[in-house]
Formats: structure tokens, C-alpha cells, sequence
């Protein structure tokens, strides 16, 4: 295996974990009722936890 697929491997248990992380955190904020603090535009926001998606979806680019 060389170095560009093992970098490409570790990239990708990251960001599964980063994905379970975010999954996790959602699940958190709405079971304790307690808003997503978030950047829209340069501006913080909060929102409820009922409108954020459970799940979110890294885009890679191809190579």
C-alpha cells in the first residue's frame, strides 16, 4: 500500500468519525432541549436542535 492510500484511509476513519461525532451531538442537543450555537453568514446563531439534520455528508473530491 503506498503513502497516497493510506493518507486517503486515514482521511476517510476521520471523517466517519467526525460524521459520528456530529450524529452524536445532534442526538444530545435535542434529548437535553438545549440549542445548536452556529455560523450563518459571519453571524452567530442559535438553533433549535429539532431543525438541525441528524446527519451530514462529506463531499470528496474524486482523487
Amino acid at each position: 500500500m503506498d503513502n497516497k492510500e493510506q493518507l486517503k484511509e486515514e482521511r476517510d476513519r476521520i471523517v466517519k468519525g467526525l460524521e459520528e461525532t456530529y450524529k452524536r451531538l445532534v442526538e444530545f442537543k435535542k434529548q437535553k432541549q438545549s440549542p445548536m450555537i452556529v455560523t450563518r453568514n459571519g453571524k452567530i446563531e442559535a438553533v433549535d436542535p429539532n431543525e438541525i439534520l441528524p446527519t451530514t455528508l462529506y463531499k470528496r473530491n474524486a482523487g
